[in-house]
């Protein structure tokens, strides 16, 4: 017999948990991740940085964030999700305020590791993990809404960051960014996050289906070969979607845009995520979600082969940005997911935690990479050669991942078996 489904009243109190759930995304994305670009040059200014100092800033944060991921998930599977993400809004909170009265270059590195720390506990992963716990038969959806108003924290945050800091200079610009964090983030996250799911039972292998993704321990689970395929996965496009924005611009002065479609095209970029979403939101009820899942990942390589055949082509520049933006936007439910499909579900946080490291370091690294293999004759050429091919291989990790998936499905004994 199918499983019941949710009642009217408990499908409006998840679509009104989830929502209020994504306005301390919105804020904690666009204060701290989209407002670092913007403090560079005025804190470069003040503490007489180098480019290269200020950006180790950031790598740093992201390492952090990284080292973190895994007791954050560990935490929230054992039923802490409302002290992990509160506590992820003070510390974000007090990162920004101690931002304002930093003046010396250990300060701040001392700053952006706090605020690593804080985006560990506050940012898309943890999220992902409170509403899988909270919405096991319909995580996805549930995760797809929450990162609706996350997918417009650059389009909001860039320009009231900006304006903050031309009119109030940065110093009281991270003051009011902080204050957003303890006024709004702070309460809502103690407010919603009550009444947490207790942590699974630990008890005996269930038999049918459910076996699959229960009854193992998370030892046994990183041992699967799905699960290291949806590392692979998740690792190798996790460097692809880091290392294009931060050269975007220069990428598209290549392709032969206007220097006003230039800015443009990439502030634009949040809109057209969100559309994405938009349109996985409404429409994949329609189609199996497992083809979903194949077709997504593979716009990112179909936006760089366009990038590469389409030099000098404003056209080609446009389509590029459209399948890219699309692509990345859908991207972020894939890999959030991705874990609880094929891996577990009960012990999704811990085992995203543990790609927290490499995700870290994929996401440091890859920027950099990219730069250096750009040369004056060829510019991004290699570059984009080297990124479409790892894209491509973590596309077929992710198909092999799911083969072993279904075919474990279709072994399993019970009325869902074969």
């Amino acid at each position: 017999m199918p499983a019941s489904q949710p009642s009217a009243a408990s499908e409006a109190q998840r679509v009104r948990f989830v929502a209020w759930l994504s306005l301390p995304q919105l804020i904690s994305w666009g204060s701290v991740f989209y407002g670092f670009a913007l403090l560079m040059e005025p804190l470069e200014r003040d503490l007489g940085m180098g480019r290269a100092e200020s950006s180790l800033a950031f790598s740093l944060a992201l390492l952090v964030e990284g080292l973190m991921a895994w007791p954050v998930g560990r935490w929230i599977d054992r039923g802490l999700e409302r002290r992990v993400m509160a506590g992820g809004s003070l510390l974000l909170a007090a990162g920004l305020l101690l931002h304002s009265q930093v003046n010396s270059l250990a300060g701040f590195y001392a700053v952006w590791a706090l605020l690593g720390a804080g985006m560990a506990c506050a940012l898309y992963m943890p999220s992902f993990a409170v509403v899988t716990r909270r919405y096991p038969h319909d995580f996805r959806r549930a995760i797809i809404t929450l990162t609706f108003l996350g997918g417009l924290a650059s389009t909001v945050f860039i320009p009231l960051t900006d304006w903050l800091i031309n009119h109030q200079g940065w110093r009281q610009a991270v003051v009011w960014l902080g204050g957003l964090q303890l006024l709004i983030c702070l309460p809502l996250h103690l407010h919603l996050l009550r009444d947490a799911p207790p942590p699974a039972p630990r008890g005996p292998r269930p038999a049918g289906p459910a076996a699959v993704s229960t009854g193992e321990g998370v030892a046994q689970l990183m041992r699967r070969p799905t699960f290291w395929l949806v590392a692979c996965f998740s690792v190798l496009l996790m460097s692809v979607t880091t290392a294009v924005p931060a050269h975007m611009v220069p990428l598209l002065r290549e392709s032969g845009l206007s220097p006003a479609w230039v800015v443009a095209l990439p502030a634009s970029m949040g809109v057209v995520q969100v559309l994405g979403r938009l349109l996985l939101f409404f429409f994949e009820k329609h189609f199996d979600v497992h083809l979903a899942n194949r077709l997504i990942p593979c716009l990112i390589p179909l936006g760089l082969v366009i990038l590469l055949l389409g030099h000098g082509m404003t056209a080609m520049a446009w389509l590029f940005a459209a399948l890219y933006g699309l692509g990345n936007g859908m991207l972020t439910i894939v890999k959030g997911t991705a874990i609880a499909q094929y891996v577990s579900r009960e012990h999704a946080a811990t085992l995203n935690g543990a790609l927290g490291v490499p995700s870290a370091l994929a996401r440091a690294s890859a920027p950099l990479l990219l730069g250096l293999m750009w040369q004056a004759d060829t510019g991004y050429r290699n570059g984009l050669l080297c990124l479409l091919a790892v894209a491509v291989i973590a596309v077929l990790a992710l198909v092999q991942a799911q083969r072993l998936h279904l075919r474990a499905h279709a072994a399993q004994p019970g009325p869902a078996g074969a």
